[in-house]
C-alpha cells in the first residue's frame, strides 16, 4: 500500500488543481458570494444540490442548434444522428402513402453557434415511374431554405429560454453576464 502511495502521489501532485497557487492579499475577494462568483466566471468552481457548475458541457440536450434541427424534423424517421459527428439523416419520407415521391433530409453541422452558416441542409427528391424506376435529385431550392430558417428560428428561442432560466435560478450567473454585458 505505501509502494503504491509513493507511485501514485508524483501524478497527484502534477494535476493544476492540487497545485499551491501563491496569491497576493488583494487578488482573492474576501466576501464569499464575490468568491464563488470570480470562481464560476473563470470556470472553477460548482455547487452541490442543484447548484451552478462551472466549466464548459457539451452535451447534446444543451446544444440549442441540435434541438431545433431534431425538432424540426420530428415527424421524419431518422436513420441517423450522430452528436459526435454533427450530422442528422433521415429516412426516406412521403406523405400519404405515396410510393411515387419520397424526400430525405441531411442536416450537417458546422457550428455549435446559432448563425446562417451554422448549418449544412440538403433535401433530396426520389421521384419514381409507375416501374419503380427511380431517379434521386438534390432539391436546392425552397425547401432547404425554410427549414435552415425554422431550425435557426427555434434555436434562438430555446437559446433565450435557456438565457432565461439560468438567470432565474443562478444569481451569480446573472450578476456575471450582466458584467459582461457591461451593465
Amino acid at each position: 500500500m505505501f509502494v503504491l502511495l509513493i507511485i501514485i502521489l508524483p501524478f497527484l501532485t502534477s494535476c493544476q488543481a492540487l497545485k499551491y497557487k501563491p496569491t497576493k492579499a488583494g487578488e482573492v475577494p474576501i466576501n464569499p458570494e464575490e468568491r464563488v462568483r470570480k470562481n464560476i466566471e473563470e470556470g472553477r468552481g460548482f455547487r452541490l444540490m442543484g447548484g451552478v457548475q462551472g466549466g464548459k458541457f457539451d452535451f447534446a440536450s444543451s446544444n440549442y442548434l441540435w434541438r431545433a434541427a431534431l425538432d424540426t424534423i420530428d415527424f421524419m424517421p431518422l436513420v441517423s444522428a450522430n452528436y459526435s459527428g454533427g450530422i442528422v439523416i433521415t429516412d426516406w419520407y412521403s406523405e400519404n402513402n405515396k410510393t411515387d415521391e419520397a424526400i430525405k433530409i441531411s442536416i450537417r453541422f458546422l457550428t455549435n453557434e446559432i448563425r446562417a452558416d451554422a448549418l449544412d441542409v440538403k433535401v433530396f427528391l426520389k421521384q419514381c415511374d409507375k416501374n419503380f424506376n427511380c431517379s434521386v435529385t438534390e432539391n436546392k431550392g425552397k425547401l432547404s431554405n425554410q427549414l435552415m430558417v425554422s431550425i435557426l428560428k427555434k434555436a434562438a428561442k430555446y437559446e433565450k429560454e435557456g438565457i432565461e432560466k439560468n438567470k432565474k435560478e443562478n444569481p451569480y450567473i446573472n450578476e456575471a453576464l450582466d458584467d459582461q454585458q457591461g451593465n
